[in-house]
């Protein structure tokens, strides 16, 4: 049985050497790569140099010499021109949670886990995910109710796993949303849709890491937030959760760069780095939040008096770069959802266990995904091995919406 569907778009939006750190020896900054190959497992682990997405993404370009927005001042006025910039991570923990946004790194082992949503799944990337129940939550050991974040990379398929809102349920996830990133390719995610941020971007790739500081270079624009936000949003934001109709307040993706006159030198080393990544690369509004909150991963190695120090930088040290293409209700981009021209099996009734192929002719798709058993695959076809009659739903996605087809297998 093949059935297809297409969902389409409502617009119901609510440079420095290497670092010491501590007593540690610098190692050598690592060197570049093209695949996940360089990462090691486990949480908070080292990337090797692999900088998510390719060179020509937009979390990636230098943006030093990027003309600045005519409205900049009165955005920063708005901000707060003496409110000071925080780091949102350290070491250790903060009333009694861990201080920063945790990832772990997971291999080929580790299996795909169901993904149940309770908030926002007409807006998330179906599971299975290879997430497991043991990964660590946004303010864990004690994570609250806050937005209890869960980033998985899997180093041996190089796709990252968000989701926000995360409980452990049994051998499953209950989560408000999630979102798959190909870590390879400018994935793009439909406009108006939400993520695990409230941007609908990434949230890992923005992230201060101890591992590259401690390299002595961050490559990448850096994530941030502040408490208001307008009803707009600038690539390589998709989505806005608007608390203000004041005309300067920022949209989602908003970029500021700190100035290039501004003087690093008495900061120490470590600090240097994240401050020459925001004169290179900038920081991106990403979320409603305390103003000026720089986001990071936490790590038993940073040293929090350090960086209580960039509190030094504030507001009027910045300076907003223009803002276009701006989107907003009347202006968001529209255009076709990927078109599934077939999804087929190699035999539709099978004995248990039995391999059967999957296989499909999609066009204009950013990403696919195929429910169950599979996820995030970038191949034309995938091999399960049902134990039970599955109907298997081919999900293609684009900037404009999601096209689904099904393919039912009978196991006797």
């Amino acid at each position: 049985m093949l059935n297809f569907g297409v969902t389409f778009l409502a617009l119901s939006l609510a440079g420095c050497g290497a670092t010491t750190i501590g007593n540690q020896p610098p190692p050598p900054p690592p060197p570049q790569t093209s695949n996940c190959s360089s990462l090691s497992l486990g949480q908070g682990a080292s990337l090797g140099g692999f900088v998510p997405f390719p060179s020509d993404s937009l979390w990636n370009h230098d943006i030093s010499s990027a003309p600045v927005d005519a409205n900049s001042s009165a955005i920063i006025s708005f901000i707060g021109s003496g409110t000071s910039m925080h780091a949102d991570f350290g070491a250790g923990q903060y009333l009694g949670s861990t201080i920063g946004i945790p990832y772990l790194v997971v291999g080929g082992q580790q299996p795909p886990v169901t993904i149940n949503f309770t908030a926002y799944g007409s807006e998330s990337d179906p599971g299975p995910m290879p997430v497991p129940v043991t990964a660590p939550i946004e303010g864990y050991p004690n994570p609250g109710t806050g937005d209890r974040h869960v980033l998985v990379l899997d180093n041996s398929n190089c796709f990252l796993y968000e989701l926000s809102s995360s409980y452990v349920s049994g051998n499953s996830w209950n989560a408000g949303s999630a979102a798959v990133w190909d870590l390879l390719s400018n994935e793009q995610r439909p406009y108006t849709w939400t993520s695990a941020d409230a941007a609908g971007l990434p949230i890992f790739p923005g992230l201060v890491r101890y591992d590259e500081v401690a390299a002595g270079k961050i490559s990448h624009a850096l994530r941030f937030t502040l408490q208001n936000s307008r009803a707009a949003f600038i690539p390589p934001a998709s989505h806005w959760a608007a608390n203000s109709s004041n005309s300067n307040a920022a949209p989602m993706g908003m970029r500021m760069r700190l100035k290039a006159s501004f003087d690093v030198s008495g900061y120490s080393t470590a600090n240097q780095v994240i401050l020459n990544a925001l004169k290179k690369y900038g920081m991106i509004m990403a979320d409603n939040g305390s103003n000026l909150y720089l986001s990071g991963a936490p790590d038993d190695r940073w040293d929090n008096t350090d960086l209580h120090v960039l509190g030094q930088v504030s507001a009027s040290d910045f300076e907003v770069l223009q803002m276009t293409p701006l989107y907003t209700q009347n202006t968001v981009p529209s255009g076709a959802a990927p078109q599934i021209t077939s999804f087929t099996a190699t035999a539709n009734s099978i004995s248990a266990g039995a391999q059967v192929t999957l296989s499909w002719v999609v066009s204009g798709a950013s990403y696919v995904i195929v429910s169950p058993d599979a996820g995030a695959v970038r191949s034309a076809s995938v091999t399960v091995a049902p134990t039970q009659s599955t109907t298997y739903t081919l999900y293609a996605t684009n900037a404009f919406g999601r096209t689904s087809a099904t393919v039912s297998i009978t196991v006797h």
